[in-house]
């Protein structure tokens, strides 16, 4: 006796199984090697605990959880407190230019982490331009390595995290909340406190989650100021590049140790915000608040500093880079010397880093806009399942999913390292939720009606999701894209443990580069990527503005 599948489920559960597939062999398989990795021995034969025992009962380790925890917390406190003031000046009080602050404040999450704080130890850092004029000022200046160096480009780089959905969700507060507070009452200021920030306080947890999980899995920034401060996603890699047994057992064990904190982080969030109620009937939009000019011009003034400071990391790389360098020395004298030394080595690092994000973002693309697709439309446990699966890499540092990775495709049925393939894969997976997140949201705005009536007339379920739903949703898709891309194309956490020698990407040059003495070569590197990765982002601008003219 056969079972047969609806006609209207068959494409659903296509999707759901090639998804489940690709993930689960590219995603699930290499964490469960990382988690089996940290329960064997150094031969990779006997199960023992004796590898969480040998690592916890080590100060250096333990010291080095402390300081990856206590580092994300400092910059997701001051990150939301930053971002919280600036997300209500721009949904709530009449900030002038508030289109061009917002496109400027969404730049540090396209841009390297790691160029920003490369920029700060070149401005800031022993032998950096402002460090040595403040000392001709006779003005002391304390070192820019270490935690709150950190923090700082933490709070530089990340707080568009917390910007982003937090003004969304000042927007949708229903006004008819605070005028009924008001009505009791209670004053503009106190109403604001009392009523509107509870409201929005899920939005705000989301993006200050958002910024810790990047803290725990960032590997570029401490690389770059940590020194001799021993963190988590650091000493993971150098564990696994110094480990000489066939089994990455001391990796494996950061690698699980950070999973877990992260999934306990996530868990905690959830449950605090599953045991509050925050809906609203959003009847109406709240009005822009009528404000003093004094008022005004102090919220202006605070947004416009806050991207002028994030920004500058950037702009000083560009122009540092066609300065002179001798050695590590500066010298304030215009030369192309850095980018000709960058390039006349080799073009390689440039091609591989366009080939790859072009490659990824096609690949992310294919496999997560189906499943955003499928996890909306069709409620069902395994599409719930899907969609946990796929937001999974959310929480999983490129470091740890690289060691996955070269642990599970090393050897056996399937062996990927040493080429471009490998790359490609782990970068798709880490990417996966960009595209499904985005597809969903475009497609929560389809009504399904559209879907219904294609069918009732004649088409598949697959002509019409590819004839009716794809255009639809093209402008969410090409978001998506352009998204997964730029972030590629400075990916370094996942490449500089994937990569092998002819498939260097620019992201690599740079870093080699910071562990030796090639500071110009690193500016000229640095400055590529800022270029590279801004490109889409132009070009996707003006498909949107051409788009947008011709409907009206």
């Amino acid at each position: 006796m056969t079972l047969a599948i609806p006609h209207g489920k068959r494409l659903p559960l296509a999707i759901t199984a090639l998804g489940l597939l690709f993930l689960g062999l590219f995603l699930l398989y290499p964490l469960f090697n990382v988690f089996s990795a940290s329960l064997l021995d150094a031969d990779g034969e006997k199960l023992t605990l004796a590898n969480y025992t040998r690592m916890l009962g080590r100060p250096f380790y333990r010291t080095a959880i402390l300081n990856t925890l206590g580092i994300g917390l400092a910059a997701t406190v001051i990150t939301t407190a930053l971002a919280v003031p600036f997300a209500f000046a721009l949904a709530r009080l009449p900030v002038p230019g508030k289109s061009a602050i917002l496109a400027l404040a969404a730049l540090p999450l396209v841009l390297p982490s790691f160029v920003s704080a490369y920029a700060i130890v070149l401005l800031l850092g022993r032998s950096g331009i402002v460090t040595r004029w403040l000392q001709s000022c006779d003005i002391g200046f304390g070192s820019i390595y270490g935690a709150g160096g950190i923090v700082l480009v933490y709070t530089l780089t990340l707080y568009p995290y917390v910007l982003l959905p937090t003004i969304a969700a000042f927007k949708a507060v229903d006004v008819s909340m605070e005028e009924a507070a008001q009505g009791l009452g209670s004053s503009p200021r106190r109403t604001v406190w009392t009523v509107t920030l509870p409201i929005v306080l899920p939005a705000i947890l989301a993006g200050a989650l958002l910024v810790f999980i990047e803290t725990l899995e960032n590997f570029g920034v401490p690389f770059v100021l940590a020194e001799d401060m021993p963190i988590f996603a650091v000493e993971a890699f150098k564990l696994f590049i110094g480990e000489t047994a066939p089994n990455p057992a001391s990796a494996g064990v950061l690698g699980v140790l950070l999973i877990l904190t992260t999934a306990a982080v996530l868990l905690v969030q959830r449950r605090f915000l599953s045991a509050r109620r925050f809906a609203t009937n959003a009847r109406q939009a709240p009005p822009i608040l009528k404000i003093g000019r004094g008022l005004q011009a102090a919220a202006t003034l605070y947004c416009w500093t806050i991207v002028f400071l994030a920004l500058v990391p950037f702009l000083a790389i560009i122009v540092l880079s066609f300065m002179e360098f001798r050695g590590p020395v500066l010298h304030p004298n215009f030369s192309l010397a850095n980018f000709a030394a960058l390039f006349d080595r080799s073009l390689r690092p440039l091609f591989n880093t366009l080939l790859f994000a072009s490659l990824a973002a096609l690949c992310v693309t294919l496999v997560g806009v189906p499943i955003g697709y499928t996890v909306t439309r069709f409620r069902s446990g395994i599409a719930t399942l899907l969609d946990v699966v796929a937001t999974l890499p959310f929480a999983v540092a490129g470091t740890v999913l690289a060691i996955g990775f070269v642990v599970s495709f090393n050897s056996g049925f399937l062996v990927l390292t040493g080429g471009p393939l490998i790359l490609v894969l782990a970068y798709s997976v880490r990417k996966v939720p960009f595209a499904v997140r985005s597809a969903s949201a475009i497609v929560h705005q389809i009504d399904a009606s559209l879907e219904e009536a294609s069918v009732s007339l004649g088409r598949s379920p697959l002509q019409t999701f590819l004839r009716i739903v794809v255009p639809l949703m093209l402008g969410g898709i090409l978001s998506g894209v352009v998204l997964t891309w730029v972030t590629v194309a400075s990916e370094l956490s996942a490449t500089v443990v994937l990569y092998s020698g002819p498939w260097r990407t620019m992201t690599v040059v740079m870093f080699q580069a910071l562990e030796g003495s090639g500071a110009g070569l690193a500016t000229a590197a640095a400055s590529t990527v800022i270029v590279v990765t801004l490109v889409p982002i132009l070009l996707l601008y003006r498909l949107v503005r051409r788009y947008e003219l011709s409907m009206l």
